[in-house]
């Protein structure tokens, strides 16, 4: 395999990879034309490098910065802004984890704080509320488990998944 089939390749499957994180699949693609590529790259050579639209690729590119996977980096004589990825892998997956965890596990966990609310002593609250309850439960130790993810540095983490799969 040549070094450009190579890197489409791994563009279009970082592209797939993405929609599992929760971001769009060119968000994902730019993000990976950025990791593989030698030194800073412009909104230009993003939208060429990709065949995608000025609009798309600034927009996905503010959200990446969002997201702490990008960076802005300047280039000294030159106008343009041109973007750096974060290509600490282990930083990528700590930042993709807090993301998911602030749009889904947060919001989730405040409606849960709700629904325990919910009055009622009839049978069918009660199992509603248990449920309710349950759910709560779990999505708090899934939340401190993220947490000290977050929190961790690699061979911690390495380690304690290299017991857990043996």
């Amino acid at each position: 395999m040549e070094l450009e089939e190579g890197k489409h390749k791994f563009i279009q499957s970082w592209g797939t990879l993405g929609s599992h994180w929760g971001i769009n699949r060119t968000m994902a693609q730019i993000h990976a034309l950025l990791l593989i590529s030698n030194g800073p790259l412009s909104a230009n050579d993003i939208k060429e490098g990709l065949n995608i639209s000025m609009g798309n690729t600034n927009m996905n590119i503010r959200a990446l910065i969002d997201w702490g996977l990008v960076y802005k980096e300047l280039i000294p004589g030159e106008r343009k802004d041109f973007y750096v990825a974060e290509k600490d892998m282990w930083e990528v997956v700590r930042r993709i984890v807090t993301q998911r965890k602030k749009k889904e596990l947060e919001p989730l966990t405040r409606v849960l704080n709700e629904l325990q609310k919910v009055e009622g002593d009839d049978e069918e609250t009660q199992e509603f509320k248990k449920v309710v309850k349950d759910i709560h439960l779990f999505s708090g130790k899934a939340n401190t488990a993220l947490e000290n993810l977050v929190r961790s540095d690699s061979k911690w983490f390495i380690g304690t998944f290299m017991k857990m799969i043996k």
